[in-house]
């Protein structure tokens, strides 16, 4: 493996220094004989998707070989960590490409019978099942549990939770006995405080949060990935329920309050995080679009770069641009802080101690 060298200003601190890569690692000592591979502009720690999907598509599944494509979209993006939130794929093979980014995988969707989209999740015949189902994606997973927690009922026509608190409080206790956290997918107001009280340790859209609500999150430190840019396919979601006017308004009227209502999470100190929701109906490698909605909702420039960057990294375990870390960075010409849309333009992108871009 050849040694690297680097010259930049290193984000967050926004010091000018020198980086070296030696072995896959980082080292702020001088490497002999390392190859100069930038020099000048800034550099972050590789960039996090912490809501993706590698391994579904516009139809559901697909081979490993379009899941592959997938994460090699996100990694041109200077994508370098993605939490899976959720894929009927298993990845794990991904895991020899030395040119992929890292993947934490969730195991698959939790759910109910035709209560989330075809094909996509483990169907749950009644709730007593939820603690062994998830002590079974805790073995197969990688330290994430993903629940489906609200979805439309079609015997009411309109959004509802999929799972009982008490459910809830036995599944979420199993994950975390068994050293995993747990999210869930939730659009509505109805099943937040259940999973809340219930100790999850994240929400995935939370687009129905209400002021009681960010307040439970805020106290219970319940982190917040709210995917703004899938949000803007909720009147495309509500056009076409033409059978369920009360799911249509109801997705309509979470649509048009989602940027206040995030707002507010980030007023409330909630951790939020940068996630796309890459799959199916979002196309990979749009990180940076991410970023843009955070900034454009209350987040400061930095911290919605840290939201995708080394705010996220430190969240999911995993260390920045520091002596003997992963050599995972993200290279630009020009200081992200002062215009994030640089973010979409990375000059040079190094994996794992391999220049990959």
């Amino acid at each position: 493996m050849t040694a690297l060298h680097l010259r930049a200003v290193v984000l967050p601190d926004g010091v000018h220094r020198e980086l070296w890569v030696r072995d896959g690692r980082i080292s702020l000592e001088p490497v002999p004989g390392a190859t100069t591979v930038f020099d000048g502009g800034y550099v972050l720690p590789g960039l996090v998707d912490a809501h993706c999907h590698v391994g579904i598509g516009a139809d559901g599944p697909v081979e490993l070989d379009e899941a592959a494509a997938q994460a090699e979209a996100d990694r041109d993006a200077g994508t370098l960590l993605i939490r899976d939130c959720g894929s009927p794929v298993d990845t794990r093979p991904l895991r020899e490409r030395a040119d992929l980014p890292r993947i934490i995988r969730a195991g698959k969707h939790l759910a109910r019978p035709k209560r989330y989209l075809p094909y996509l999740a483990d169907q749950l015949e009644n709730e007593e099942q939820l603690p062994a189902a998830v002590a079974e994606q805790v073995a197969y997973g990688d330290g994430w549990i993903k629940l489906v927690g609200d979805w439309i009922d079609r015997s009411v026509g309109d959004l509802a939770p999929l799972w009982s608190d008490e459910a809830l409080a036995e599944a979420i206790a199993t994950a975390h006995r068994l050293g995993a956290r747990v999210t869930a997918h939730v659009f509505g107001e109805s099943a937040l405080p259940g999973l809340i009280a219930a100790g999850i340790d994240c929400i995935e859209h939370g687009t129905g949060l209400t002021d009681d609500t960010v307040e439970m999150m805020a106290r219970h430190g319940t982190a917040l990935v709210p995917t703004l840019i899938n949000v803007e396919n909720f009147p495309s979601f509500a056009a076409a329920a033409t059978r369920y006017p009360a799911y249509a308004a109801h997705m309509t009227d979470l649509y048009e309050r989602a940027d206040r209502t995030v707002a507010k999470a980030i007023e409330a100190g909630i951790p939020v995080y940068a996630g796309t929701d890459a799959g199916g109906g979002i196309a990979h490698g749009l990180l940076a679009d991410e970023v843009l909605a955070l900034h454009r909702v209350g987040m400061s420039a930095e911290q919605a770069l840290g939201a995708a960057s080394w705010a996220a990294r430190e969240w999911l375990g995993w260390s920045g641009l520091e002596h003997g870390a992963p050599a995972d960075l993200v290279c630009y010409d020009a200081d992200p802080r002062k215009d994030l849309t640089v973010l979409g333009h990375p000059k040079r992108i190094v994996l794992r101690g391999n220049v990959v871009g």
